[in-house]
């Protein structure tokens, strides 16, 4: 504090401070330093000395007083103010009372231009002191308790395959661009496919730089979900901010660049293509359903979760691989100019109240925004081709190997491919290149399927997908696990990612139809009318890859040791086994209840002798639910699905990177049941999903 016992008089000028000015407070010059600088002024006279402060507003809002004995044994006073500008402080014997009530105004009136000042909206946030408190809504239980280290886990798995990246990148040849059109001869698709891999586990594109799109898709799990406890709990993965997460499990992407784009087949009345649980990345730009697939997850809220597509093309700027991006599209291609707040706007997670409803935060020239707008679309082409890559999608199973006369299935197998084609008519979605033999009329509503006999057809194709590119509803329950209900209230940045609770459905492609909550805009108007038979429906993922696990733990069924996953687009199901007998006995009386998970009535045992009713009951798909098919016929067809796993015939590319935990014991029929929760009272489906035009066909619960 300044002591009362010094009498002090200011006079000061507001003589803007220069660039190079130092603006932390220095200690005073004596008058015979400033003579030479300024003519006598009255308040020279006299026994006194002069000194000079220069005073700063760096911190904004914060008024110290230092005294301190200088050298001669005289007060040396240090007041630090908000505004630039030099204090002449003279002490003096004959300093009257006008002086100090002088200096109080001159103090009172700079308070409040600091707080003016403070309560100036700011465009971009003020960097705070330490990390973001971390978002955590949930009640016990729902976030696993080794998701810390095993988030940790990952990132060191990420790391190791991308120091692979980089080291396939530096042995590449020197690029040959010829030809006309320039085509990058002999090496083009290894450096375009290269450089996927290295951004898709480039945990810098993302606010934190602690997230890349690796971290919800690794490869020992088919490129789904890698970490076994949130397959098990929370089933959405946690984002960059934790613990935000996003509204469904984490879906596979291998064989996905094989979807076509998305488009409503008007004789069939039906959807094909497009990529996502709800098909939402639809390729209309691109015309590549999987590259827009891989722009969403970057800027989506409660994953990687950059404010602005330019933070990615900014991030990409900054590259260690910067000049293979610019290699493969072109030099120049990154010459943009940033503005010097970008790295904080770029810093701050998507969603956060400073941003508003503005979608676009880095202000960019219109030529610059173009620039970035291109690398955006280079990112999502540049995944596309990794994911088309011998390294995801390579046609290595068993099954490939059957099909090429070098391997033949095993009795089970066999059997299980039959019902596949059959009995169980997995066939008529899960595409195969052959017929079913399933009796028309039977395999649905409490009638047992049955076969026309075995089919002795030869393959229509050697390279069948094992999709049918459509949506279906297949009746899973509402899953209260699901990470996603639980996010009601505003995180550290204001952001709220689901204000709705429980009162939320997801209605999947229906939802995205009407460009609903938590889906994206749908690009053709023309197929809003046929979103009220499209609710409930979900993409029909490829059979290849559902079994694939890591070396480690090579199966997805207990007792193992086996690695857990999440099956579904809600991960209601822990296991094969499950799968194929939920497909058998959904609609089976006595095993179908009107009741949520959880709730089952007694003596029976969700998942195995009870399913709770449909989170969604409009449009349920009718192919199964009632297959009559025996235990041992159900464990037949899970055999076959494990044919269909990649890395047969050569081994699959890092699937032996997994450095966790096998799980062992139980068995595959009630696999996760101790991960059971109940359902709270469920409030009706909200207004602003349900309620929406075109409105369902019937009122959804």
């Amino acid at each position: 504090m300044i002591r009362p016992a010094i009498r002090k008089r200011f006079l000061y000028d507001h003589t803007p401070a220069s660039p190079s000015a130092d603006l932390p407070t220095r200690r005073c010059r004596t008058s015979r330093d400033i003579s030479r600088q300024s003519p006598p002024s009255p308040l020279t006279q006299g026994r006194r000395r002069r000194y000079e402060c220069a005073c700063d507003a760096v911190d904004v809002g914060r008024t110290s007083a230092r005294s301190r004995a200088s050298e001669s044994g005289l007060n040396e006073v240090s007041v630090q103010l908000p505004l630039v500008f030099r204090i002449v402080v003279s002490e003096t014997e004959e300093e009257t009372a006008m002086n100090r009530r002088v200096l109080i105004r001159f103090l009172r009136a700079s308070v409040i231009a600091v707080l003016a000042l403070i309560a100036v909206p700011q465009a971009v946030p003020a960097k705070k002191e330490g990390p973001p408190t971390p978002y955590n809504p949930y009640p016990p239980g729902i976030l696993p308790a080794d998701l810390d280290s095993e988030i940790e886990r990952v990132l060191r798995e990420i790391n190791f395959i991308f120091q692979q990246a980089l080291a396939e990148w530096r042995a590449l040849p020197p690029p040959n661009l010829t030809g006309q059109p320039p085509t990058l001869q002999g090496s083009g698709y290894d450096m375009v496919q290269t450089l996927g891999k290295l951004m898709n586990y480039d945990r810098n594109i993302s606010p934190f730089r602690n997230q890349a799109c690796a971290s919800c898709h690794m490869p020992y799990a088919g490129f789904s979900g890698p970490i076994p406890s949130v397959n098990l709990t929370m089933i959405a993965y946690p984002g960059s901010f934790h613990f935000r997460a996003g509204k469904r499990a984490a879906q596979r992407y291998t064989y996905s660049p094989w979807f076509p784009v998305l488009q409503f087949n008007e004789t069939q009345q039906l959807f094909f293509g497009g990529n996502f649980w709800d098909s939402r990345a639809t390729g209309y730009l691109l015309q590549n359903p999987d590259a827009e697939q891989a722009q969403h997850p970057p800027v989506d809220t409660q994953e990687m979760g950059l404010p602005d597509t330019a933070c990615i093309a900014f991030r990409l700027s900054q590259a260690e691989y910067r000049p293979l991006f610019e290699q493969v599209w072109g030099r120049g291609a990154l010459d943009i100019k940033f503005p010097p707040n970008t790295e904080t706007i770029c810093a701050t997670p998507g969603g956060a109240a400073v941003f508003g409803t503005d979608t676009t935060p880095v202000k960019l020239s219109p030529e610059d925004r173009l620039l970035a707008d291109r690398a955006f679309d280079n990112w999502g082409q540049s995944l596309d081709a990794f994911e088309k890559s011998k390294e995801i999608s390579p046609f290595t199973s068993k099954f490939d190997a059957v099909l090429a006369a070098q391997a033949t299935l095993t009795a089970d197998e066999m059997a299980g491919y039959n019902l596949f084609r059959g009995k169980a008519a997995c066939n008529t979605c899960h595409v195969d290149g052959r017929g079913s033999t399933q009796t028309p009329g039977t395999g649905f509503d409490g009638v047992p399927a049955t076969t026309t006999g075995t089919d002795t057809s030869h393959p229509a194709t050697v390279n069948p997908l094992f999709t049918c590119f459509g949506s279906a509803n297949e009746g899973l329950p509402l899953n209260p696990r699901n990470a996603f209900y639980y996010q009601t209230t505003p995180d550290f940045f204001g952001f709220t990612p689901n204000p709705f609770g429980f009162g939320y459905r997801d209605l999947g492609l229906g939802t995205f139809l009407r460009s609903g909550f938590g889906s994206a805009p749908n690009p053709n108007a023309e197929w809003i009318p046929f979103a009220p038979t499209s609710d409930g429906q979900f993409q029909v993922s490829t059979a290849r890859n559902v079994a694939m696990a890591p070396t480690q733990c090579p199966t997805t069924e207990a007792p193992g040791p086996y690695f857990q996953k999440g099956f579904f687009h809600n991960g209601y199901i822990k296991s094969l086994k499950q799968l194929v007998h939920f497909y058998n006995t959904r609609d089976v009386p006595g095993i179908a209840f009107a009741v949520t998970s959880g709730h089952c009535p007694p003596n029976t045992v969700e998942r195995v002798s009870c399913w709770p009713m449909p989170e969604v009951r409009n449009n349920i798909d009718m192919t199964t639910g009632d297959l009559g098919l025996t235990d041992q016929e159900e464990n037949q067809v899970v055999a076959f699905l494990q044919t269909l796993t990649d890395g047969f015939t050569k081994p699959y590319p890092n699937r032996d990177t997994f450095t966790g935990m096998c799980m062992t014991g139980g068995s595959a029929a009630t696999q996760g049941n101790d991960s059971i929760i109940r359902t709270p009272p469920l409030p009706p489906c909200v207004s602003a999903i349900c309620g929406v035009a075109p409105f369902p066909t019937m009122p959804i619960p």
